[in-house]
């Protein structure tokens, strides 16, 4: 029975009151609640792939002209669903990015040139969108069948774009470009390739269960650096992989939003974290939890810092900055995990004394109960067990600071998905 059918058995009731007041009470709010509209529930959005955005003005000789192209991009998801949407952003740009239309379809063996039937999204019942500057556009609701773990070709037809663009240069994936009147709308054999990702910043499926996602905010680390494209190889990739193939956390999205060269409280490649924590966590959809993997560059950019004659980020600043994030995961009812600063020693463009000193003195607080709601201790995972200032060959990309492939696997299976369980 619908509420409405239940209203006036309600006002009926109220005639038995012999009190003329108490009745023209009883009588108006039936009235009210009668008219009022019938609101249904609103459909659970959770994030299954999200990158960060970045100012983006590469030039070089295989950066593509964007104003009046058509660009593929490929995008590896977590969870899965029967509807998707599209955030498209130009949160750099200084005037509106003009997208003539917009299209999904699954990827064939990850590549764009072999993907699916595509369909069309819309934004507002409309074909394309004007983003304005600074601004992140949602597409409507799409009907579309989306598995976990799937390849996402996303295509933008593009008209104007702004001088300044929106980016994000670690894509890790391979995706293709072309000039929009260049050849039949489906013929991309003249497309070049792109490993970067532009316009794009997330990815969401309406889910019928509660609305669950893990952000991974980090550094050149998290978002992947000496990862080939294609290979899905980061410890994100892999972290999602286990959530997945795990009954209790099958539902988990998986989001990644590290850029390479990102510090906690300076800017560098792109903002620094304090500046981009609330538009890379806090409005994530279906965000539960954050894990912050940091602090390195904090500590490695002293030796610039130095030689250029300016400041640079002490041990205590840095905690000052893991307690603002810490603070501002709480009020939004966020659990924050930190993760220990992996060791350097080697990374002589990287290493000082009083660098690696900081870094103990931060892990230390790191590990200290009473400050992160869970600890992920990469450094104990991945550092040499003779000389633990060092990583472990094995773990060791060869520059002494960025994981290898066997480092990203490990990095992801020494987290607890416990964690992801009791909350």
């Amino acid at each position: 029975m619908s509420l409405r059918m239940k209203f006036p058995l309600f006002c009926t009731a109220g005639r038995v009151d012999r009190g003329g007041v108490v009745r023209s009470l009883v009588l108006g709010l039936c009235l009210l609640l009668a008219a009022a509209p019938i609101y249904a529930a609103q459909p659970a959005w959770v994030g299954t792939w999200a990158t960060s955005p970045i100012l983006d003005n590469n030039k070089d000789a295989n950066t593509p002209v964007l104003a009046d192209a058509t660009l593929r991009q490929v995008v590896r998801v977590s969870v899965g669903g029967k509807k998707v949407r599209l955030r498209v952003s130009n949160a750099f740009g200084r005037s509106g990015l003009v997208v003539a239309s917009a299209e999904v379809g699954l990827a064939a063996d990850g590549s764009a040139l072999g993907a699916a039937t595509s369909f069309a999204l819309s934004f507002g019942g409309r074909p394309g969108v004007v983003v304005p500057a600074g601004a992140v556009m949602l597409s409507d609701p799409l009907e579309f069948s989306l598995p976990p773990l799937a390849d996402v070709a996303i295509t933008l037809q593009l008209k104007e774009v702004p001088e300044a663009i929106t980016g994000h240069p670690g894509a890790r994936a391979t995706s293709w470009w072309r000039k929009t009147g260049d050849g039949a709308p489906g013929n991309w054999a003249q497309a070049a390739a792109v490993t970067r990702w532009y316009f794009i910043t997330g990815l969401e499926v309406e889910t019928e269960t509660k609305p669950r996602a893990v952000v991974l905010l980090g550094d050149s680390i998290t978002d992947g650096y000496g990862v080939k494209p294609g290979t899905h190889q980061r410890w994100t990739d892999e972290l999602s992989r286990r959530l997945r193939a795990n009954p209790a956390t099958a539902d988990i999205g998986v989001l990644n939003h590290g850029i390479g060269g990102n510090r906690l409280l300076r800017d560098g490649v792109g903002p620094n974290m304090l500046a981009r924590f609330d538009r890379d966590v806090l409005v994530q959809s279906g965000a539960r939890w954050v894990i912050v993997q940091a602090g390195i560059n904090d500590i490695g950019t002293r030796l610039e810092a130095r030689k250029r004659g300016e400041s640079f980020a002490s041990a205590e600043e840095i905690i000052a900055a893991y307690e603002q994030l810490i603070a501002r995961a709480h009020l939004q009812g966020l659990r924050i995990i930190g993760t220990t600063i992996t060791s350097y020693t080697g990374a002589d463009f990287y290493w000082s004394a009083d660098g690696e000193a900081d870094r103990q003195t931060v892990n230390t607080w790191i590990r200290t109960p009473g400050h992160f709601d869970a600890v992920i201790d990469f450094d104990a995972a991945l550092r040499d067990r003779e000389n633990p200032a060092r990583l472990a060959p094995a773990f060791d990309s060869g520059d002494h600071l960025h994981p290898s492939m066997t480092g990203y696997a490990e990095m992801a299976r020494v987290v607890d998905l416990g964690v992801f369980v009791t909350h």
